[in-house]
């Protein structure tokens, strides 16, 4: 309850950075952090607020001290660096996620974004993307959870990144109903098939 009071709190002062009235409920959290386990990595986490997605990486298997949490709301960091001692809580905006240097260089495996991108100027989306994306292996996934019908990047920006999007799926058991995106770099395509032999000439 206490946790809840003090997010509707920072809602109150901020309403266009907080973007939600309470915390994201443990539907949520769990849908977000699915794909995740110890094997995944480091694991950045950008605008964790209260934690809901931080304690479900944890169960996950995930070690504290490889989570980076990135937290502009002070009243948050403050209370995260107390909840995570292990993990290393940054306050800073997540936009200048290409400023510093985490897990001494190794590249996470993944990203889990609880930032309210809809509300978001698109030029700061795309340096968040930028930033989470040179953090990550080839293979890292960006996971974004969204009160939105479609996914919270347009589709133009996706594009010029070299981005793709896949819905996860969606939960109905959380304030307001959210669904859960993967973001990830585009496939290599495939190469072409090889041309079919061509008979052998015939004999004049």
């Amino acid at each position: 309850m206490a946790e809840t009071l003090g997010f509707f709190q920072a809602w109150l002062r901020s309403p266009l950075r907080v973007a939600a009235i309470a915390p994201s409920g443990r539907a949520l959290a769990r849908l977000i952090t699915c794909e995740i386990t110890r094997e995944t990595g480091p694991v950045i986490e950008l605008g964790p607020g209260t934690g809901a997605f931080t304690r479900a990486l944890i169960a996950r298997g995930v070690p504290p001290e490889d989570l980076a949490l990135i937290e502009f709301g002070s009243e948050f960091a403050v209370a995260l660096q107390a909840r995570y001692p292990a993990a290393r809580t940054l306050w800073m905006d997540a936009a200048r996620l290409d400023t510093v240097e985490l897990f001494d260089g190794a590249p996470a495996g993944a990203v889990v974004s609880g930032l309210p991108l809809l509300s978001i100027a698109p030029r700061k989306v795309r340096a968040i993307l930028m930033g989470a994306f040179d953090k990550m292996r080839p293979d890292g996934a960006f996971y974004q959870f969204t009160y939105g019908p479609r996914c919270p990047v347009p589709s133009h920006l996706l594009g010029s990144l070299g981005l793709e999007a896949e819905r996860l799926g969606g939960t109905l058991a959380n304030l307001p109903p959210a669904a859960v995106y993967r973001l990830r770099r585009v496939s290599q395509a495939a190469p072409p098939a090889s041309a079919p032999a061509l008979a052998p000439a015939l004999a004049p």
